[in-house]
């Protein structure tokens, strides 16, 4: 079994903002494959893929409630309840460093600054899992970026949010088939790029 995780804070408020982008991209996932989300034993909403070709166990579908901050423990939870190895398990997040519409896949990395993925890396105990950011943009720099990524997107940015997603979730289906490494080659632009991360996501965890 192979687990893609969707970072984002739970309730109404949050809904649609920037932060929330992982949610929209397994969102995404589960409406291309028939499935809805259920809460799950730990603290989190889940869904089962049972359809991926070449992979007999299926794949878990994971979207933590822990609010960002927190992330960590709902997969830690998933992890070793289903015994997936990190490596198995893709995160997908916002990164306010790339611009809308871009994607960025790694196999392994720091936190870049983006407090899901440092969460996860403190209950996992390593930085060696897949991770796919989602371009949402920094927006006017005078702008606090707490608010910036907690704030929705423009109704002129949602055709290229749309299609982001679209290509997120496809990203995650081919990590799913083939492996983190063909994501990095079809998605990353210019190819494959060495398994590290230069920057990262907000700051904020709220």
């Amino acid at each position: 079994m192979k687990l893609v995780v969707g970072l984002g804070n739970p309730g109404t408020r949050y809904r649609g903002t920037r932060h929330n982008i992982g949610f929209e991209v397994l969102d995404e996932l589960a409406r291309r494959h028939g499935v809805v989300f259920t809460p799950s034993r730990g603290e989190a909403d889940e869904a089962r893929l049972r359809d991926v070709p070449g992979l007999p166990g299926g794949a878990l579908l994971l979207k933590p409630l822990t609010f960002m901050n927190l992330s960590g423990r709902a997969v830690a939870d998933a992890a070793r309840y289903y015994r997936i190895d990190p490596a198995d398990a893709l995160v997908v997040a916002d990164d306010v460093n790339l611009s809308l519409g871009r994607l960025r896949a790694r196999a392994r990395g720091s936190a870049g600054g983006h407090n899901g993925f440092a969460s996860i890396i403190e209950q996992l105990g390593t930085e060696a899992f897949p991770r796919l950011r989602v371009g949402v943009g920094r927006g006017d720099p005078r702008r606090d970026l707490a608010n910036h990524v907690l704030a929705r997107f423009e109704p002129g940015e949602r055709p290229a949010v749309e299609a982001m997603t679209t290509r997120a979730a496809e990203a995650a289906e081919l990590f799913l088939t083939d492996g983190i490494a063909a994501v990095m080659n079809r998605f990353n632009a210019g190819g494959a790029e060495p398994d590290r991360d230069a920057g990262g996501g907000a700051t904020t965890g709220d």
